[in-house]
């Protein structure tokens, strides 16, 4: 396939903004970066998507809602937004773009009960832009009885692939994940515990800041022994992978009445030891640990990581990728794969049964029907 360019959208669990990728692929091994923005929220938005997440989360099923329409009229916004200063900064015309991979934000994810609800309206952005959108990329994967999580291993294998020896990659957002990359390019991917989102939280209710920066408030707390046993006792660490998380499936009851250093420590603590459990998930040791997003830059947590895992971890930003744009890079491979057929998710990386495509493409209104960039 041709190399194109393509745009990725990413609002991710840690809700601090949008992030907007611009790279060249062929949807293949090929991936050339060339942009990205950051469009932050501001705290009132960051409490309408709090409010969301809390409404979606209280219902078995989607239900309608004027808040989260209100909610998704706000998040549209910051994505036009960003996609306008992405492409004026790289000086990428819309008509060069074959499509923009739109991941929406979560609000809530329930593949135990077959649903995932990710906001953010497509065809507003292919109206405004003039540019193909793919959306929902996790919908498919759920309906056929897959996690729909996590999505961008096989963006992973493009970028890490290493043929001499077995692999990881591990995110740090507000949930973390990893991805365990064989010496034949196999692909075993799932959800291994929190990152940032408890810590995030935690920090908000018992500082004046919103999250814990370098871990320094953790650096300089003790961890509670039995708070992070009790945490590290839910039956999520002993379900076999592949598995998803929702924001939602923890909460900061363990560790409610700890000084804030001491339940920052704690916290840190448990995202470190998930990610040390999640490797006995995997086919064999990984020779090198490559970690991307926010929690790269908690200091703490990776020292936490290191102690805990024992194999050497080097971040993203070593081998020539910037660790915030990996994801919103990665769904502008994903949305790109979806254009052309080819499969973004797999059993050993959703639980899926086999091999498959997804996405749904809304195309601008003044793009003739039938008329999809090659």
């Amino acid at each position: 396939m041709a190399m194109q360019f393509v745009v990725g959208l990413m609002s991710g669990t840690s809700r601090d903004g949008v992030d907007a990728a611009l790279i060249k692929t062929d949807g293949l091994n090929s991936v050339d970066a060339v942009a990205f923005q950051f469009e932050p929220y501001p705290d009132d938005l960051k409490a309408v998507i709090a409010d969301a997440c809390d409404l979606a989360m209280a219902h078995p099923q989607r239900v309608p809602s004027q808040s989260i329409d209100d909610c998704e009229n706000l998040l549209d916004q910051r994505h036009l937004a960003a996609v306008e200063t992405l492409l004026e900064t790289a000086g990428v015309p819309a008509n060069e773009v074959a499509v923009i991979g739109l991941h929406g934000h979560t609000i809530a994810h329930r593949a135990d009960l077959g649903w995932t609800w990710q906001i953010g309206q497509p065809e507003f952005l292919a109206n405004r832009l003039n540019i193909p959108v793919m959306s929902n990329m996790r919908h498919f994967d759920v309906m056929f009885g897959g996690q729909g999580a996590p999505l961008i291993p096989v963006f992973h294998r493009a970028l890490f692939s290493d043929a001499s020896q077995p692999v990881a990659v591990l995110n740090l957002g507000g949930v973390a994940n990893l991805t365990f990359i064989g010496t034949d390019g196999a692909l075993v991917a799932f959800d291994c515990g929190m990152a940032n989102a408890l810590i995030d939280d935690w920090m908000g209710q018992k500082t004046n800041y919103p999250f814990d920066a370098g871990g320094e408030f953790a650096a300089n707390g003790t961890i509670d022994e039995s708070a992070l046993l009790a945490m590290l006792d839910h039956p999520f660490f002993s379900a076999p992978a592949p598995k998803s998380l929702d924001r939602k499936d923890f909460n900061l009851n363990p560790v409610a009445d700890l000084s804030a250093p001491d339940g920052a420590a704690t916290l840190t603590a448990f995202s470190a030891k998930a990610v040390a459990l999640g490797f006995q998930q995997f086919p064999a040791r990984p020779q090198r640990l490559i970690v991307c997003g926010g929690g790269r830059k908690n200091d703490t947590m990776l020292k936490m990581i290191k102690k805990y895992s024992g194999i050497p971890t080097v971040l993203t930003d070593d081998l020539g990728w910037d660790g915030d744009a990996i994801e919103a890079q990665g769904f502008a491979y994903l949305a790109y794969r979806c254009l052309h057929g080819l499969p973004i998710t797999y059993p050993g990386t959703t639980g899926v049964a086999e091999p498959m495509s997804g996405g749904v493409l809304t195309r601008p209104d003044r793009m003739a029907a039938g008329k999809i960039p090659a």
